[in-house]
């Protein structure tokens, strides 16, 4: 038996820096508003069709949202429909929003390995923005979403 052949997609999204944040609340990036996102680009660029055949394994896999990292799983038949997509969302809720992919796999072992390198730079990063106003809730958050990465399976 043939197993089912997906493609895992490393994805980082960028927020508009420069967005009017006065009379909005701040957004937060979750697996469902990124999903949505996709979701919504693949159906006005491809139609209805295009979204049902893209549908079949298309997965948020896992979700950062204090270094905006994401991984994205779809088939291999439609990885390329959903990076289209994914390229073409230009905002998740009213935040306007960039992607940028930064690495495509075969297999959900080596995507695991590449998240967890950038997912570790990303929150170093993050780590020297912030400096002193960094929260022992963002240190445990943190370290939450990188053991939920390292159990990530099918």
């Amino acid at each position: 038996m043939v197993g089912f052949k997906n493609r895992y997609m490393i994805v980082e999204v960028f927020l508009d820096p420069n967005r009017d944040l006065a009379g909005h609340d701040p957004i937060i990036i979750t697996q469902f508003n990124v999903s949505k996102g996709i979701k919504d680009s693949i159906l006005v660029n491809f139609g209805e069709c295009g979204l049902a055949s893209s549908l079949g394994s298309f997965q948020v896999k896992y979700m950062n949202p204090i270094t905006k990292l994401c991984i994205i799983r779809a088939s291999r038949e439609e990885y390329q429909k959903v990076w289209s997509a994914i390229t073409m969302v230009r905002s998740i809720g009213n935040c306007p929003v960039l992607f940028n992919l930064l690495d495509l796999s075969g297999s959900i072992k080596a995507c695991r390995n590449v998240a967890l390198k950038y997912d570790e730079l990303k929150f170093e990063q993050y780590k020297l923005v912030v400096g002193a106003c960094l929260v022992n809730d963002a240190i445990q958050h943190m370290q939450n979403c990188l053991d939920k990465i390292k159990v990530l399976e099918h």
